[in-house]
């Protein structure tokens, strides 16, 4: 019985994570899903998001003196738009491509990560 708890633990912090439209920080997932399971704890869904992303079904998303957000690592290679109002973090499909050239003499690109700043649609909205 309390593998059984435990799997559809997992299971409904996985189907947040694949309705999210956008990286989730551990306390946004752990809302989204309690509104399904209440007793979930914060806990548990640390557990479960590296369990996930040792596992490579999400991964995390570092950007600069932020916290850790997780997204689903099937997604196509983007980047991120952070909000300067709410703080929420969205992604921007795409990709400006043909770095390398920004690269000193001798250097080589491994890979990269674009982050933009701004208001979100929301916050935008709010200030007209």
């Amino acid at each position: 019985m309390h593998q059984q708890r435990k799997t559809k633990q997992k299971q409904v912090i996985e189907d947040m994570l694949k309705q999210a439209d956008r990286p989730l920080l551990p306390k946004e997932l752990l809302s989204k899903a309690q509104e399904l399971l209440p007793q979930l704890g914060v806990a548990t869904v640390f557990r479960t998001l590296k369990k996930m992303v040792d596992e490579g079904s999400a991964k995390v998303v570092c950007l600069p003196g932020d916290s850790p957000r997780y997204e689903r690592s099937d997604l196509t290679h983007h980047h991120h738009f952070k909000c300067r109002e709410c703080e929420c973090v969205f992604e921007v499909n795409g990709c400006p491509g043909h770095l390398e050239k920004l690269l000193p003499e001798g250097f080589q690109l491994t890979d990269h990560e674009i982050t933009l700043f701004g208001r979100c649609a929301n916050c935008s909205a709010s200030h007209s």
